[in-house]
C-alpha cells in the first residue's frame, strides 16, 4: 500500500488549497484505490493559514470585525488551547477589496486588531499572525488603535484611521494597550525582510500594489518616518530598519515595536501549525502544489517549503500547478522529483481555472497509475 500525503497551497483564483486537495485525492483513489490518501492544506502565512489550521482540527472562531476600508467583515481566527491564529488576509487584506475599492491612504489595519483583541478577551496568551496580503500601509498603526494605543494630534484629537493621517501626529500614549497584550507572545508569520522606510521599505515597495501613485508613495513615507520616530519616542526602541518590519505595510514593525512580535517564515510557520512532520513519518509520497509554480516559488512559498520539509526525511515529492516555468533542474534541486500542470491538459488558462477540479481528479488518477512513481515510496 502506497501512503500518500496531499498538501497543496492554494489556486489563487480558482480553488482553494482544500478543494486542490480533495481533487487529487479523489483521482488517486479513482486511480488505485489501495492508495491511502491523507490530505493536510497549506498556505505561506497569507490567505489560507487560518483554513490549513481549520482543516488540521483547530477550532474556528468567527469575529465581526472591520475591512480595510471600514466596511463590516466577519473574519476568522482559530484556536487551540491558548495558541490563536489569526490571518490578517481575512480581515483587511487586498482579497477583501474590489479594484475599485483600493483606498491607499486611507486603508487600516484596525480590522486586524479586533480580532486580535477577541482573541486576547477569550483567554489566548500565544498568537501567531499571517501578516501575507495586506490591502494598508499603515505601519500597524489600526491594529494599535483597536487594541487601545491613542496616537494623538496637536489638539490633543486622536487621528482618523490610515497611514496618511499620521502625518497628523505628534504624540502615541500607550497606557490604554489591551492588558493582555502587555504580556502574550506574539509571532508573525513573514516571508520579506523589507525594512520598514527607505527605498526598499513599506511604502516604496509595497504600496502600488494596493493602488499608491507616485502622490501617494510621497506622503506615505512621510507617515511612516513620522510614525517610526514616535514609536521611538514611545517605546525606546527602533525597528524601523529591523528586517521585516516593512511586511504587511509595515504591520510588523508595530507589531515588533509595541508587542514585542518575532518572525518566522510563512510556511515554516504553516507546517508547524499543522503537525505536517508527524504526518511525514507516515508517508511514502508527497503532493504539493499552487496555482503558478515559477521562481517566486523558490523563495518561500509554500510547495518549496513542503518539499524542503520531505526532503529532510527522504521523502520524494511531486508537485501540481496550473503551470510552471522552473526547469527540471530547478525543481530537483527544490526537492521535487516530477511536476505535472494543468496546462498540459489544457492550455487555455481561463477555461483551466474553470475546470481546475476535474483537471486536477485527472492528474491524481494519473499520479496513482504510473508505476514508477510508485516505486519512489520508500
Amino acid at each position: 500500500m502506497t501512503r500518500v500525503l496531499v498538501a497543496p497551497d492554494k489556486f489563487k483564483g480558482s480553488l482553494t488549497a482544500a478543494e486542490v486537495a480533495a481533487a487529487l485525492a479523489d483521482g488517486i483513489t479513482a486511480g488505485d484505490p489501495s492508495w491511502s490518501v491523507t490530505t493536510a492544506p497549506v498556505a505561506d502565512g497569507g490567505d489560507g493559514t487560518v483554513a490549513a489550521a481549520v482543516a488540521a482540527g483547530w477550532t474556528p472562531v468567527p469575529v465581526a470585525t472591520t475591512g480595510p476600508t471600514g466596511r463590516p467583515v466577519t473574519a476568522l481566527y482559530a484556536r487551540r488551547g491558548p495558541t490563536a491564529v489569526v490571518e490578517l488576509a481575512s480581515a483587511v487584506g487586498l482579497v477583501s477589496l474590489a479594484a475599485g475599492e483600493l483606498d491607499p491612504l486611507g486603508a487600516s489595519t484596525f480590522g486586524l486588531g479586533t480580532v486580535i483583541g477577541h482573541a486576547l478577551d477569550e483567554g489566548a496568551r500565544e498568537i501567531i499572525v499571517g501578516v501575507g496580503g495586506s490591502a494598508s500601509t499603515d505601519g500597524g498603526a489600526g491594529m494599535l488603535q483597536a487594541l487601545g494605543v491613542r496616537i494623538i494630534d496637536a489638539a490633543g484629537n486622536e487621528v482618523g484611521l490610515g497611514g496618511a493621517a499620521l502625518r497628523q501626529a505628534v504624540r502615541i500614549d500607550l497606557g490604554g494597550l489591551h492588558p493582555a497584550a502587555r504580556t502574550a507572545s506574539f509571532q508573525l508569520a513573514c516571508d520579506v525582510d523589507n525594512p520598514l522606510l527607505g527605498p526598499r521599505g513599506a511604502t516604496a515597495v509595497y504600496a502600488p500594489q494596493k493602488g499608491a501613485t507616485a502622490v501617494h508613495l510621497v506622503i506615505l513615507e512621510e507617515a511612516m518616518t513620522r510614525w517610526a520616530q514616535l514609536l521611538h519616542v514611545a517605546t525606546g526602541r527602533d525597528d524601523s530598519q529591523v528586517p521585516g518590519a516593512g511586511a504587511a505595510g509595515g504591520t510588523a514593525f508595530a507589531a515588533m515595536s509595541v508587542l514585542g512580535a518575532t518572525t518566522r517564515p510563512g510556511i515554516e510557520t504553516v507546517l508547524n501549525l499543522i503537525d505536517f512532520r508527524r504526518k511525514l513519518a507516515e508517508t511514502d509520497i508527497v503532493i504539493t502544489g499552487e496555482g503558478s509554480l515559477d521562481a517566486q516559488s523558490l523563495h518561500g512559498k509554500a510547495p518549496v517549503g513542503v518539499a524542503a520539509a520531505a526532503r529532510e526525511v527522504g521523502v520524494p515529492v511531486i508537485a501540481v500547478a496550473g503551470r510552471s516555468s522552473l526547469r527540471d533542474v530547478q525543481l530537483r534541486d527544490a526537492g521535487i522529483v516530477r511536476a505535472y500542470t494543468l496546462a498540459e491538459l489544457e492550455p487555455d488558462t481561463q477555461t483551466s481555472m474553470v475546470n481546475a477540479a476535474d483537471l486536477l481528479r485527472r492528474i491524481g488518477r494519473t499520479i496513482a497509475e504510473s508505476a514508477d512513481l510508485a516505486t519512489t515510496s520508500r
